[in-house]
């Protein structure tokens, strides 16, 4: 048996997988989206979806920048004070608090921050007088969950990227006078751009998949177009709708991810 065919028989299982479990279901989602009975080819899925759920659509974006901008400052703060605080014991506390969002499933933690943010929930009991409190639910409470679920998973992939750096730049920025903020902004992030990148399109394209947070959190309308494509395929079987609005959300994730690369091979460009 040649090299060559026993590696093609050590890929194969996971490719079949891979095949039956993703490539198969995206593919009946694409072709149900632009067809229907007796049409080969129809958007009116994509107008009922511009229609029904144009304001969804926006509130999704939204919800995911907003997000996405805040995720962004916090695991790079977090992150820079990891790598370079010089007080070891604040350093040991922060890298096993910010890890503990990595082994909460979703539907947990959108439980959690129901009870957590709600208008008798734990936050206001705890920070305000029973006079000032107010309900977080909604989109605040939706933005606050998936900054917090995520923040683990961003500042490991910038943490480990920053601590992977050439530790003698850091030492001759230290020796010629250079703040923190200074080797961090002008040596550290112009050189963990691409790991924030990445963490920040995966973290998109977990937000644009979550179910259980905004159904659970999420007050009425406007919601995010997980929610419709379970209502469309629940309450009326229409799989076809549901898989318009799977489209495009797909089409949010590529476009924020095609920026994302875009830009990375810019910047390379401009390197090179």
């Amino acid at each position: 048996m040649s090299s060559s065919l026993k590696y093609l028989l050590l890929v194969a299982p996971a490719a079949l997988m891979i095949a039956i479990l993703f490539l198969y279901p995206l593919g009946f989602s694409l072709v149900s989206a632009f067809t229907a009975p007796g049409q080969p080819f129809t958007l009116d899925h994509f107008r009922k979806v511009y229609a029904l759920y144009a304001s969804d659509v926006l509130f999704s974006l939204l919800i995911v920048l907003i997000s996405v901008a805040l995720l962004a400052l916090l695991a790079i703060t977090l992150s820079a004070v990891i790598a370079l605080s010089p007080c070891r014991p604040v350093v040991r506390l922060l890298g096993f608090l910010y890890r503990l969002p990595l082994f909460i499933p979703f539907i947990v933690v959108a439980q959690m921050m129901r009870t957590f943010l709600a208008k008798n929930g734990l936050m206001n009991n705890a920070l305000v007088t029973p006079l000032e409190t107010l309900s977080w639910l909604g989109w605040k409470g939706i933005v606050i969950t998936f900054v917090w679920k995520q923040l683990a998973f961003a500042t490991l992939l910038i943490c480990g990227a920053m601590a992977a750096l050439e530790s003698s730049q850091i030492l001759a920025a230290r020796n010629l006078g250079a703040s923190r903020p200074r080797i961090l902004f002008d040596i550290m992030l112009p050189q963990v751009l691409p790991t924030i990148g990445v963490a920040l399109v995966l973290s998109t394209v977990t937000m644009m998949s979550v179910l259980s947070v905004p159904l659970m959190i999420g007050v009425g309308t406007p919601t995010m177009l997980t929610v419709d494509m379970a209502f469309r395929v629940n309450s009326y079987g229409d799989y076809a709708v549901a898989n318009a609005l799977g489209v495009v959300s797909l089409a949010i994730c590529g476009a924020l991810s095609w920026f994302y690369l875009r830009h990375s091979l810019q910047q390379k460009g401009g390197e090179s």
